[in-house]
């Protein structure tokens, strides 16, 4: 196996332009579960974790080696929110944003978010150079993403207009350090648009654009208002059953994660 740990961005693009099969490793926390349980064995593997261009924070760009802990305090009320429902202290201290939107799992916590607020992905390669990429672009399929063989994921470019009203919330089968059996974020401007994105609920975080659609259009929602939200919200996922769940209480239950999160961001 060869392994590489560059010091810098441009080292790490250099590495990963030299072995496009290589495994990118951050936090690990995905990737050592392949190695442990699925008897995954990279042929090579490039480690970021002294990427220092990877770790930069501010209001509207999340490096993807910004761990989960560190945003735990974020000011995005919903990010905040999310963070501390990932995986537990531990995990959270070292995985990262990058690692959850690399990994593309329906499941990942951090992606409606971004989803709902939409996000772009911003990717480097060596030869390429940066770019950025619309969510609804990024994510593929299920643990797929356009992200071509040279690139590294670098941020998570956030827009100018980020509402104050925004919520989180998930439903899993235990109620600690689960993967999601639902997951959802909504967002409310002030001047009374709705986003709302879900994840573990189709193969790629969506958004239910016919619920929001019709939710912005009520300035005041009534209780039949907010009803309509959640029936159109589980009309628009597209899940399956698996061992997690079945279809018919996923799509319950994202009706109802859509209107409790819409309450409580009208309540704010």
């Amino acid at each position: 196996m060869e392994f590489a740990r560059p010091q810098n961005l441009d080292e790490a693009l250099e590495a990963k332009a030299e072995m496009p099969s290589t495994q990118l490793l951050a936090g690990g926390t995905d990737l050592m579960v392949e190695v442990n349980l699925a008897n995954h064995r990279p042929e090579a593997i490039v480690a970021l974790n002294r990427v220092s261009e990877l770790q930069d924070l501010d209001e509207r760009r999340i490096g993807a080696g910004v761990r989960w802990q560190q945003l735990e305090s974020s000011s995005h009320r919903a990010l905040a929110q999310l963070a501390r429902t990932i995986g537990s202290p531990q995990i959270r201290n070292a995985g990262t944003i990058g690692g959850n939107i690399g990994t593309a799992s329906p499941a990942g916590d951090g992606l409606p978010w971004l989803a709902a607020l939409d996000a772009g992905i911003e990717v480097a390669g060596r030869d390429r150079g940066s770019r950025l990429v619309p969510w609804s672009e990024f994510f593929t399929g299920v643990k797929r993403t356009s992200l071509e063989p040279d690139e590294i994921v670098t941020a998570a470019v956030l827009p100018e207009e980020i509402p104050i009203r925004q919520e989180f919330a998930k439903v899993g089968i235990r109620s600690a350090m689960v993967i999601s059996t639902v997951a959802a974020v909504v967002v409310r401007y002030d001047d009374g648009r709705v986003r709302i994105a879900l994840g573990s609920v189709a193969p790629t975080p969506m958004r239910a654009y016919e619920a929001e659609k019709m939710i912005s259009d009520e300035q005041r929602p009534s209780e039949a208002a907010l009803a309509e939200f959640a029936r159109r919200v589980s009309t628009e996922v597209r899940p399956i059953t698996d061992h997690r769940s079945t279809e018919e209480y996923r799509r319950h239950a994202a009706g109802v994660l859509a209107r409790r999160l819409l309450e409580r961001c009208m309540a704010a």
